[in-house]
C-alpha cells in the first residue's frame, strides 16, 4: 500500500514545501484539492507552461500526485452542463501534471429528482467523460460522499457505466457515519471498483465532521487494512483531515497506518 495526504493538511504551503513535507515524513504522494484556496497552485487557471513546470517539479521531487480532487457533482441536471465542462478541464489538468486519478462527487440530487433518476444522471455524465479520460490516461473515481454515502448507490452508478476508466474512491468515514454501513459491508459492496481510499478516524457526530487520530476515534480502522490486504490493494490510502492542524500529526498518522498494514499482512 502507498500513502498520501490531501492538501487540507498543508493549506498554507506552496507546492515546493508540500512536496518537501511529504518527502521528509515518508509519504509517497500528495493529493491536491483545487478550488479551495490551498496554496499548492494546481488549478484550472494554470497555463500550459506552468503545468509543464509543475509536472517536472513533481517528477524531480520523487513524490507523486496520487489523485487530483476537485468537487465536481453531476446528479442535478440544472448544473450538469457546467459541471461536465469543468470535469473535462480537470481531466486535462490531471493528465498535464501526471495525476492518474480524478476524484468526483455524485452531488445532491436536486429538487424533484428521485434516486433512480439521479443514478442515471450521474452514470450518463460519467460515461460521457470516458473517451476523454481514456485518451488522456486518467481514471475518474466517484467518492462515497454527500448524497452518495450509501455504497449501493455508488455501485449502481458504476455498474451502469461499466467502464474501467470510472472507478470508486472509498472514503471509509461517510458510509459509516452517514449511512450506517460497517467497514466490511461497504468494502464488499465497492470492492470491484476500489481504486483509491480516503482514510481518517473520527466520531459518529451527525451535525459536523469530527476527526480523530487513527486509533483514538470510533471507527474500525484495523478492518480497513484487513479488507485492503485481502484484495492485495496496492493503491494509495490518502489521509483527509480538514481543519485538523491542532489535532492531527502527519508523521504519527503515517506510523499508525503502516503499523496497521503490517498487522493486516501478518
Amino acid at each position: 500500500m502507498l500513502y498520501s495526504f490531501m492538501s487540507f493538511s498543508s493549506t498554507q504551503l506552496n507546492l515546493t514545501d508540500t512536496l518537501a513535507l511529504a518527502k521528509r515524513l515518508g509519504y509517497d504522494a500528495i493529493e491536491p484539492r483545487p478550488g479551495w484556496d490551498h496554496r499548492h497552485g494546481i488549478e484550472l487557471s494554470t497555463t500550459p507552461s506552468e503545468r509543464a513546470a509543475i509536472r517536472r517539479q513533481i517528477t524531480d521531487s520523487g513524490i507523486a500526485v496520487a489523485c487530483l480532487a476537485p468537487g465536481l457533482r453531476f446528479a442535478n441536471p440544472a448544473t450538469a452542463s457546467q459541471q461536465l465542462a469543468e470535469a473535462s478541464a480537470y481531466i486535462d489538468l490531471a493528465a498535464d501534471i501526471g495525476a492518474p486519478l480524478l476524484r468526483v462527487f455524485g452531488g445532491e440530487l436536486g429538487a424533484g429528482i428521485d434516486r433512480d433518476t439521479a443514478i442515471v444522471n450521474v452514470a450518463d455524465a460519467l460515461r460521457s467523460l470516458v473517451p476523454q479520460a481514456r485518451a488522456r490516461g486518467v481514471k475518474i473515481c466517484m467518492e462515497t460522499h454527500d448524497a452518495w454515502t450509501n455504497p449501493d448507490h455508488v455501485a449502481a452508478v458504476l455498474e451502469r457505466v461499466n467502464d474501467p476508466h470510472v472507478r470508486a474512491v472509498w472514503d471509509v468515514m461517510h458510509p459509516l457515519r452517514a449511512s450506517g454501513w460497517s467497514i466490511r459491508d461497504a468494502f464488499d459492496r465497492l470492492r470491484p471498483w476500489i481504486e483509491h481510499v480516503h482514510i481518517h478516524d473520527g466520531t459518529f457526530e451527525k451535525s459536523k465532521l469530527e476527526f480523530a487520530p487513527i486509533g483514538r476515534g470510533l471507527y474500525d480502522i484495523p478492518a480497513v487494512f484487513a479488507c485492503l490486504a485481502e484484495m492485495n490493494y496496492t493503491g494509495y490510502l490518502s489521509g483527509e483531515w480538514i481543519n485538523c492542524d491542532d489535532t492531527i500529526d502527519l508523521a504519527t498518522e503515517l506510523a499508525a497506518m503502516k503499523s496497521l498494514e503490517s498487522a493486516a499482512r501478518a
